[in-house]
């Protein structure tokens, strides 16, 4: 028992130090390899935690790799449009001077719900008043009137 919650706390203190090396974002402003590293942290910490038959470094040598693939991918998202654009998406115009771009829509999975929602979260209620609205690579859409 007491081999378990010292397991427990040391994993739970190098998940903390990965994910603040991982930088601060929230869940939504996530990129897709920013979450799935982030689930399969967890995943990798949440074996050797529980079973004691399981070497602990079994899930802290992977965790470590995970934070230097994150590192690279970060670098090369830096340095790399185009490799950016792959690995990340880039941002797309949903509504232009007025108009919903319904194929923009299909393409990205959006809903003309979600956008009247985003919109109303920006205090539009007219889509006439939208010069542009845009669908950033973190699913949040910046509208400006």
């Amino acid at each position: 028992m007491v081999l378990i919650l010292i397991r427990t706390i040391l994993l739970y203190f190098l998940v903390l130090v990965v994910m603040r090396g991982m930088g601060k974002r929230e869940i939504s402003q996530m990129q897709p390899f920013e979450l799935a590293i982030a689930i399969m942290i967890a995943d990798l910490a949440a074996t050797p935690m529980a079973e004691l038959g399981i070497p602990i470094f079994y899930g802290i040598i992977p965790i470590i790799g995970l934070l230097f693939i994150h590192i690279i991918i970060s670098i090369i998202n830096m340095k790399s449009l185009k490799l950016r654009e792959f690995i990340c998406g880039k941002p797309r115009i949903l509504i232009y001077r007025g108009k919903i771009d319904e194929k923009a829509l299909i393409e990205e999975n959006f809903t003309i719900n979600e956008l009247q929602e985003r919109l109303r979260g920006n205090n539009i209620t007219n889509l006439s008043d939208v010069e542009y609205a845009i669908l950033e690579t973190s699913r949040t859409s910046n509208c400006n009137i």
